[in-house]
């Protein structure tokens, strides 16, 4: 049986926010990375393609930071999101939250044929603010890790989307 997030954060972003390359579902060419609660950690799964290949049989380490990345961002948004009283799935809009720093450590060559496993925790540095800690499985492997900073998205990522808009 193969692992999923049945309700993640990401169904609850407002469309104009789930455009994201990696974890946007509205992005057609986007990984669609999802996100939720496994107990008091988040988790993400991910099955890389073939096309996401370092050197055959390895996963590029491009898509291990993106997928580290937005499990970062969608821990966050899930943490805060509990906090305020609610989870995924009640018709409550989530937080949204883009990345300040992002730091990943590779430990062991990613093997390309396995579904992969982000696991996350998440500490509170300031209401605007939040840190993650990301491991990255495959199977039981621990191949890399990630020490994300997130920040809730401004309100001038709004701002110069509808100024992109009216210019095109």
């Amino acid at each position: 049986m193969e692992e999923r997030v049945i309700h993640a954060i990401q169904d609850d972003y407002a469309d104009e926010f789930a455009w994201c390359y990696g974890c946007g579902s509205l992005n057609e060419h986007g990984h669609h990375f999802r996100t939720g609660w496994d107990g008091d950690q988040t988790v993400t799964y991910y099955r890389p393609k073939k096309e996401h290949m370092a050197v055959p049989g390895f996963v590029y380490g491009g898509l291990i930071a993106s997928l580290i990345d937005c499990h970062s961002t969608g821990s966050a948004s899930l943490a805060l999101h509990r906090k305020n009283g609610n989870e995924p799935g009640d018709g409550t809009e989530p937080p949204r939250f883009v990345t300040a720093s992002l730091k990943v450590d590779y430990l062991k060559p990613t093997p390309q044929n396995t579904t992969l496993k982000a696991v996350g925790n998440v500490t509170e540095i300031h209401p605007k603010r939040w840190r993650v800690f990301t491991e990255l499985y495959a199977d039981q492997t621990l191949c890399a890790k990630g020490d994300v900073t997130v920040v809730v998205m401004p309100e001038t990522f709004m701002e110069n989307r509808n100024k992109e808009e009216l210019s095109n």
